[in-house]
């Protein structure tokens, strides 16, 4: 596949390697996009796993789903001189790779997240599970805070934080939600960024989408910044071991393409 020299470079700052290297998920998983680990000195065996309702995962639709595990200390490195042990940070995420997302594209996104009922809330250490970033900044991140699942969007594509409530934490431990997305990018004022739950309409803005970088790429799994907020707020030397699971992963230019089940590629 051939690579944009911009996209190759944003995939490297972003720790991750071009399209090629690569993970290989299965089309019962994602489809319509490519990803790589991000991140990948020091990410862990267990950071993210291929897991199947025969071993007694939960599973979305089909047989298996994405298992994503941070514990303590999880934190990595990459070549351009990120290291998140030295910025207060823990994570395993994958990140997209290959054809990404430019500006004046309009994308359908997918992806359907559970929680375990004994899942930790660490906050106000922060906890973004997914998220759509440019070089430098996260634009759009899903982020469980203080309970729940938050759409935070930099309210200047950068700058500032604005979040908005989608889901309520009881809603979210031992069950699926679906989330789906439909987005202009556009860094004009005709752009949109609108977020269904369960086929529900729960978020819907207008107006720029993207800051000043022209290409923007998708990030899930678990990343956890500013540790130590925890650790001063319990009293506590790490924070507890967190696992989320992630399954109908897609992209598509039509809301069809994304659908449960859709195997399109």
């Amino acid at each position: 596949m051939k690579i944009a020299v911009a996209a190759t470079l944003v995939m490297l700052l972003a720790g991750a390697a071009p399209c090629g290297a690569g993970v290989d998920l299965p089309r019962d998983v994602a489809s319509g996009w490519d990803f790589d680990v991000s991140l990948r000195r020091g990410f862990r065996p267990w950071g993210y796993k291929l897991v199947s309702i025969a071993d007694g995962h939960p599973v979305r639709a089909g047989k298996q789903s994405l298992r994503f595990e941070v514990r303590p200390g999880d934190c990595s490195e990459n070549s351009m001189g990120h290291d998140d042990c030295a910025t207060d940070r823990e994570r395993h995420e994958l990140v997209q790779i290959g054809r990404t997302q430019e500006e004046g594209d309009e994308w359908w996104y997918a992806w359907s997240l559970y929680l375990p009922l004994d899942y930790p809330n660490v906050y106000p250490t922060k906890v973004a599970l997914a998220q759509f970033h440019q070089h430098p900044e996260v634009i759009w991140m899903f982020r469980n805070k203080d309970g729940g699942y938050f759409v935070n969007r930099q309210e200047e594509l950068g700058r500032g934080y604005g979040f908005d409530r989608i889901l309520e934490d009881a809603d979210m431990r031992g069950l699926w939600n679906d989330m789906l997305v439909h987005a202009r990018w556009t860094r004009k004022g005709d752009g949109y960024f609108k977020v269904w739950v369960s086929n529900v309409l729960v978020y819907d803005y207008k107006g720029p989408t993207m800051g000043a970088d022209t290409t923007v790429y998708f990030k899930i799994g678990i990343y956890r910044t500013f540790v130590s907020r925890y650790k001063k707020a319990k009293g506590v030397q790490a924070v507890p071991a967190q696992v989320v699971y992630f399954d109908e992963v897609r992209r598509g230019k039509t809301r069809a393409d994304v659908a449960i089940g859709a195997r399109s590629r």
